[in-house]
């Protein structure tokens, strides 16, 4: 009998044992979604396992503190090996005599695999953890998942390339993501879309604004367009900023409020100090307001009339449907993953990319019509309530595994793709 039968072996009705890969030390949104997964997987189908990276324990990271706080979890703590992004050729190779140890650490984990009966290795599709999933996947028979939150193309690192041609199945954020796989040559069997969610009960749109408004310095009655995301250039800050510059034409109290800081992984000089020189080229500079990184979004959210974000070829956009789950209708471009979410004409007004004009314009559009607003956000958060829940996510998932591992015989789920509120 093969290894992966006496996995797949269990009794009717039986629990199915998954293990998540993740080793990062600081959680941003792919850490996120995955620990909402795990969070709502239904337990009385199966028992979660997760495989982080150890610390002592007066050094714990944020990603270990976020894990050890989910209920209902079995942490296991393993050596991933040093991370190697961004590294020269010869930092790599000092670094490498640290792999040793890291596979002893292996082993044990993948004996932990075993004894545990785990059939399902899930992981993002970060480097140390795409490769790590894939490699223990190999050594102990389970069936490894590798989750992309990324379109893939050339640029796409090398052995995260390697880990999704190696893997049982890719899920990707969005069917965009999926197709993208698919188009870098990957096996249309084993591609599977997954739309993110968000957690719902934290996007209360009944929350008052009124104290971020007061916090910012805004004037009563002004309009206020909410944009968020890290700050480099293709997410469309710029864009945003000049049409907000020839909006105030007609809204001169009319603010933008850019939330969120540089992202330095992407671009080495500052994009803030770039978009205040722009705003100040334009004349605009009392209309834009950076935020920095908030810890309140759905307060920001509230004090919001709209959320703006032109983002060429997003993946997905967790943000459109935060913005969404507190009644702002969107403003953004008409591609990626977006396209998923914003209904253009229901939920928001999508534009084209590089027509200013054109995002101009659907600004306008929202801000002169408030009873346009409330539609479009009555609706966009019925979409939110239909199709981007935990709940509905974790089913999805679950359905990957049981694919995967059907000998396990957990029951049939239902695959969510497109409901109409």
């Amino acid at each position: 009998m093969s290894m992966n039968s006496r996995l797949n072996e269990r009794p009717s009705g039986a629990k199915m044992p998954v293990l998540f890969v993740s080793s990062a030390e600081h959680p941003g949104a792919d850490t996120f979604i995955h620990m909402l997964i795990m969070r709502s997987l239904d337990r009385a189908r199966f028992d979660v396992h997760v495989a982080c990276s150890a610390c002592p324990p007066d050094a714990r990271t944020k990603g270990y503190n976020a894990l050890a706080a989910l209920p209902n979890i079995q942490l296991r703590e393993a050596d991933f090996g040093p991370t190697l992004d961004g590294l020269s050729r010869g930092a790599k190779a000092l670094r490498a005599f640290r792999l040793i140890p890291t596979l002893f650490g292996f082993v044990s984990l993948a004996r932990y695999i075993r004894s545990n009966g785990i059939t399902i290795l899930h992981s993002t599709d970060r480097p140390r953890d795409a490769v790590a999933c894939v490699v223990l996947g190999k050594m102990s028979g389970a069936k490894s998942i590798v989750h992309a939150h990324l379109k893939c193309a050339d640029w796409l690192n090398k052995s995260v390339r390697w880990a999704m041609g190696r893997a049982d199945a890719v899920i990707g954020v969005s069917e965009f993501v999926a197709q993208s796989l698919v188009d870098c040559g990957y096996d249309r069997a084993k591609v599977h879309a997954v739309l993110n969610a968000i957690d719902l009960p934290r996007w209360d749109y009944r929350i008052d604004g009124t104290r971020v408004r007061k916090e910012l310095g805004i004037p009563s009655g002004a309009p206020v367009i909410a944009c968020a995301a890290r700050l480099f250039r293709s997410k469309g800050q710029a864009e945003t900023v000049r049409a907000v510059a020839k909006v105030r034409a007609e809204f001169p109290d009319v603010r933008l409020l850019i939330i969120g800081a540089d992202d330095r992984q992407v671009m080495k000089e500052s994009f803030t100090e770039e978009l205040t020189k722009l705003a100040a080229e334009l004349g605009a500079s009392e209309n834009v307001i950076f935020t920095g990184l908030r810890s309140d979004m759905p307060d920001v959210m509230a004090a919001s009339d709209l959320f703006a974000l032109p983002s060429d070829e997003e993946p997905f956009g967790l943000v459109f449907t935060e913005a969404l789950a507190m009644k702002k209708p969107v403003v953004a471009l008409a591609n990626g993953g977006t396209l998923e979410i914003v209904e253009h004409g229901k939920s928001g007004l999508l534009s084209p990319k590089d027509d200013v004009d054109a995002l101009a314009d659907n600004i306008r559009t929202l801000l002169r019509d408030p009873a346009l607003r409330a539609r479009m956000g009555e609706y966009g958060r019925r979409v939110v309530e239909a199709r981007f829940t935990a709940q509905r996510m974790a089913s999805d998932v679950a359905q990957v595994y049981t694919a995967l591992a059907p000998a396990t015989n957990i029951g049939p789920v239902a695959l969510h793709t497109r409901a109409t509120p």
